[in-house]
Formats: C-alpha cells, structure tokens, sequence
C-alpha cells in the first residue's frame, strides 16, 4: 500500500510539473519585455490594443451564440434519442463524429463555393451574414462535445420515469424539457457549453478564411510579429480559461434534484 501511494504521489507531481513548469516558463518570459527587470508592460501592450479588445468581444459574443444555438440543438435532439429512439443512438454518434475527422478547411471552403455571393444563399455578401454562417461553423465543430457531455448526463437519470410523471401531471413537451430535464442535465450542459467555448475562442481557420475579426487569427498574428505580447496572450487565454471553469463549478453547485413540472 505504501509503494502504491508513492507511486500514485510522483504521478501526480509528473503531471502537476508536465503542465505548469511550460505555463511557469511562459509566464516568466510575458514579463521580460524590459531587459534586467520583471513588468507588466507586454500586459499593458496587449489589454490596451483596440484589437484585442474587439477581437475577444467578437470571438465572446459568437461563443454565446453558438451555445445557445447547440443547447437548443442537441438537448431536445440527445432527449428524444434517449426516451423513444435509442436505436439511431449509433447513427447520431457516428454523424457528430464527423467534424472530428473532416478538418475545418474542408468545411470552410464548403461552406465558401455554397454561400458565395452568386449562389442562392449569398451569406458571405456581408458581414452579418458571413457571422451566421461563421455560427453555423462553430456549431458544427462544437457538436461532438454538446452531445456527448448532454448525452452523459441524460443516462445518469431516469429519462423514461421523469417524464412520465411529468405527462401524469399534464404537463406539455415544453415544460417536460424545460423545467424537468434540463435542470437535471445543468452540469452537463454547462460543460459542454465550456468546451465549445473554449474551442471558439480559439479557432483560426474558419474565421481567418472567413475574413472575420476573431481572436484566434488576432492571436496568429501577434505571435508571427512580436515576441513577449503572445505570451502575455496565452497567459490571459489561459486564466480565461480557467475563470470559465470556476464559473462552471460555481453554477453546477450541488447534485441537481429530480424536478417534476407541477
């Protein structure tokens, strides 16, 4: 027992050191913009760019809409699977599988010789449009994360029992999904709605081809043109990143009780 819990204690110091000495090495590097003295100034450069402002309120605000286009998508989906269909439950897992294995500039260039401007859906002949169509994409490559972090959480409660009891007291499919089995797959939802942010807020290729002010082709482009304001960048990623999942642990506090619609 004791070679084991020693052993299992350097595993986790490997791993403990695998992932922060380079986050470490990074941070030291982001606050040597000026020789022979640690500063803030690579920071200051970067939170006082106007582009990067604009870039990460962009890229946020496609985040948002594409969590709640995918929520909207694949819970109702992910539920009816489960309560009357579970035998396309392999056919939709194979088909949120593909943009797993169709890399991004596959679709992209689909999506450009299909909504181009001479054909009858021009969504790349403005900007709101191309934005759409950029949601669209996000969604897609957001897809096999939403579902299965939604599809986890609706098998571990009783799909078949809560809903009956909920139809038992005339409740509509409305109420059933919106105040019965949402709340019981929250925790579910909330990571599946923090993996397809952080996988918008760090696209490029989409967005690059798309022509559109992200902050993953921001990112490409000052990391090609100087030397400490990407590591300040990644640095702020990264506590990005993590703020999201204290706000996730924060909002799926305590086991979700089984709600029934009343």
């Amino acid at each position: 027992m004791t070679r084991g819990r020693l052993i299992s204690w350097l595993l986790l110091l490997f791993g403990v050191l695998y992932f922060f000495v380079p986050l470490l090495g990074t941070l030291e590097f982001s606050l040597r913009y000026l020789r022979g003295r640690y500063s803030l100034t690579a920071y200051q450069i970067v939170l006082n760019d106007p582009r990067f402002l604009a870039t990460i309120g962009y890229s946020t605000t496609l985040a948002l809409a594409t969590i709640a286009v995918g929520v909207v998508l694949v819970v109702p989906t992910a539920y009816w699977i489960q309560l009357r269909l579970p035998r396309l439950r392999p056919v939709v897992e194979f088909i949120t599988l593909l943009p797993l294995v169709i890399p991004a500039i596959v679709f992209v260039f689909g999506y450009l010789r299909l909504y181009n401007s001479s054909s009858f859906l021009p969504l790349t002949g403005s900007e709101r449009a191309t934005d759409l169509l950029l949601t669209c994409s996000y969604v897609t490559l957001a897809l096999p994360y939403m579902y299965r972090a939604v599809d986890t959480g609706l098998r571990a409660i009783d799909v078949r029992t809560l809903t009956e009891a909920a139809q038992s007291l005339g409740a509509a499919w409305s109420t059933i999904l919106l105040r019965v089995i949402l709340p019981n797959v929250r925790v579910a939802v909330l990571s599946g709605a923090f993996l397809t942010f952080a996988i918008v807020i760090g696209e490029f290729t989409m967005a690059s081809l798309l022509n559109r002010p992200a902050f993953g082709p921001y990112l490409q482009n000052i990391g090609a043109n100087r030397a400490y304001e990407p590591a300040a960048l990644a640095i702020i990623s990264f506590a990005i990143t993590w703020a999201s999942i204290g706000l996730i642990q924060v909002l799926g506090r305590g086991a979700p009780g089984q709600t029934v619609a009343r």
